[in-house]
């Protein structure tokens, strides 16, 4: 028999031994033992198993923490958000408390789904950081915590960019759209302000506001297109090497020509 198979039947062997055995601390010793060598199922199962036997101890804060760890090991992130929870509330001042306290906003980013889905686990994952900061704001974990609560912040408003865009697509269909557009562009733009898609919600209000224009009524075109220009020159002035620079030209052209029409026509 390889030598593989033969390690594997006497590790099988040894774990079945362990978990049949009636010694609580035997078996939690043996926990931490498969904690240490990556074994994270075993590890978890034999915690939750001597959980009770420990519950009131001084061992149980370890035990928790330790469950945690395991199903963080496993990647099963909602399991050990639960752990973490459990054991704040438990012991709100115990030795893991900031560990805990972090990792609760850990596993909620690392839960955090793709931006057109749902964002309920962000905006957890984000609360759950404000509290991290407030109450350990010399922690270690600090900036940890503060990069990842602003990749989620950016998360949230690529989600508005997409909204934007569909808004943008669909035009004039069953109502302005357009203005639709700008609003969720305007709203993301002042509720992230640090967001690396800025380039584009600006880009997005000011087509949206140029559209506005071409598919504007009569008695509001002036106006329509003098909101246009002002946003052309916000544009052109914040972002002077944009991908949209030629198109923008373009609009501002046609945007000068509309209000030189009106003034015309006064």
């Amino acid at each position: 028999m390889p030598l593989l198979c033969c390690l594997l039947l006497a590790g099988c062997g040894e774990y079945q031994k362990v978990l049949k055995s009636r010694d609580a601390d035997y078996k939690y010793q043996m926990a931490l033992q498969y904690f240490n060598q990556g074994e994270y199922v075993r590890s978890q199962t034999l915690l939750e198993d001597v959980s009770t036997y420990f519950k009131g101890t001084e061992r149980a804060q370890d035990v928790t923490i330790y469950l945690a760890r395991s199903y963080m090991g496993q990647k099963s992130y909602s399991s050990a958000a639960e752990y973490y929870q459990a054991y704040l509330r438990n012991y709100p001042k115990g030795k893991y408390a900031m560990e805990a306290q972090f990792q609760v906003g850990h596993c909620y980013y690392l839960d955090s789904p793709d931006a057109r889905l749902d964002q309920d686990l962000t905006y957890r994952a984000i609360d759950a950081y404000d509290l991290f900061m407030q109450t350990y704001p010399e922690s270690q974990y600090v900036q940890q915590a503060y990069k990842e609560q602003n990749e989620l912040y950016d998360k949230l408003a690529y989600k508005e960019l997409l909204n934007a865009r569909l808004y943008y697509k669909l035009g004039t269909y069953l109502g302005n759209n357009y203005l639709s557009c700008e609003i969720t562009a305007r709203n993301a733009l002042r509720d992230y302000p640090t967001n690396s898609h800025q380039e584009e919600l600006s880009w997005l209000i000011l087509a949206a506001k140029y559209q506005q224009m071409v598919h504007s009524v009569a008695d509001k075109q002036e106006e329509r297109a003098q909101d246009a220009e002002d946003e052309y020159y916000n544009f052109t002035t914040e972002y002077p090497e944009s991908k949209h620079r030629q198109q923008a030209e373009r609009m501002g052209a046609e945007i000068k020509k509309k209000l030189n029409k009106t003034h015309t026509h006064d």
